[in-house]
């Protein structure tokens, strides 16, 4: 069964999504891997610039893609388009910091020198909640990337559309590859983590999802960072 997509207003479907799985995740799987190898012998300077011909994508679409976040998740469209602009500062100010942020740490003692050197990881998945559908999403991908890694962006089932947008912005960025959308189940989400070519996972969701999402990643002893559902109230009138 594909993955239906309906509208939060009147429950109409909006578009209907095939999972990936059997030959077709492995195909993207192998994609990324292959190239995040290229994308590491990249010159960070080349890498930022890359980067932000991605991120053109989101200004050039700004419109629709603000609309495709109204009909998936109810957001009125003046906030929508908010969080596109928003999308792009924050990108652009990520993009600013990266040359200092991943400079080699130089440690100067008598008698000796020591660098802590900042090396990619290598294929990042990231798993995106759905309230802040397209700022949730940069927040890893635009580090992930100028860092040297490949990012497979797992959107929630509500909101996979913003993961196409992801993909869409750098599909004419080299090496190809670099970022794919996935569309996965949860038992599908836990193997893809146990495949030793993923190398980080980042999730934002609920706190039962981080425990499972944790769960997978402690069985390979791999690096996770989990932002997870709070306990702020909040009052609504």
């Amino acid at each position: 069964m594909p993955l239906r997509v309906t509208s939060p207003y009147d429950g109409a479907e909006i578009c209907e999504l095939p999972f990936d799985e059997g030959d077709a995740l492995e195909r993207k799987v192998a994609f990324a891997y292959a190239a995040q190898d290229v994308w590491s012998r990249v010159p960070l300077d080349e890498r930022i610039a890359r980067v932000r011909g991605g991120m053109n994508y989101f200004r050039d679409n700004a419109e629709s893609i603000a609309e495709d976040v109204t009909r998936q998740m109810g957001k009125p469209l003046a906030q929508a388009r908010g969080e596109v602009a928003t999308l792009l500062d924050r990108a652009d100010h990520m993009l600013s910091l990266a040359p200092d942020a991943l400079a080699p740490d130089v440690l100067d003692g008598p008698g000796f020198v020591r660098r802590i050197e900042h090396v990619p990881l290598g294929v990042v998945l990231d798993i995106a909640a759905w309230n802040y559908p397209l700022i949730i999403a940069v927040n890893v991908i635009v580090p992930a990337l100028v860092a040297g890694n490949s990012v497979l962006l797992k959107h929630s089932a509500k909101t996979p559309l913003c993961g196409r947008a992801y993909t869409d912005a750098f599909a004419s960025i080299e090496p190809a590859g670099l970022v794919q959308d996935v569309i996965l189940t949860h038992d599908a989400t836990s193997a893809l983590i146990a495949d030793r070519r993923i190398a980080h996972v980042s999730f934002t969701g609920s706190t039962d999802g981080g425990r499972n999402i944790y769960a997978a990643a402690a069985a390979r002893l791999m690096d996770a960072g989990l932002e997870l559902g709070g306990k702020d109230p909040a009052y609504v009138a």
